[in-house]
């Protein structure tokens, strides 16, 4: 499964988050189009509308698990998506922005 290091990732990056939503209310990466795994088959068309068209889709949840079954999803539609390794656990850890939707500090549930 393809796989991206947090470290590799740059600003403009585009990022999909799966976790659920007192997860993403608890803290999340600022930009990020939020589509919970388990609304994820019925909200696809907002990722599609949303992310760029010749564009990567990095996908993050909590530690890596439920973000690999959307990367493996999305790359049986032929959309070029990458799992990021480690999640939002290792986003935090190392030092990225961790924020709710009010834009104040956040943290990972």
């Amino acid at each position: 499964m393809p796989t991206v290091e947090v470290g590799d990732l740059k600003d403009d990056d585009f990022l999909l988050d799966v976790r659920e939503d007192d997860e993403w209310q608890a803290g999340h990466a600022e930009g990020a189009l939020h589509i919970p795994l388990s609304e994820f088959v019925a909200r696809y068309a907002e990722l599609t509308e949303a992310a760029p068209q010749d564009g990567r889709v990095h996908v993050i949840c909590r530690s890596g698990g439920r973000s690999a079954q959307v990367t493996m999803y999305l790359a049986q539609q032929g959309i070029d998506a990458v799992n990021v390794d480690g999640g939002m656990q290792t986003w935090a850890a190392t030092g990225r922005p961790v924020v709710t939707d009010e834009g104040t500090p956040g943290f990972v549930l």
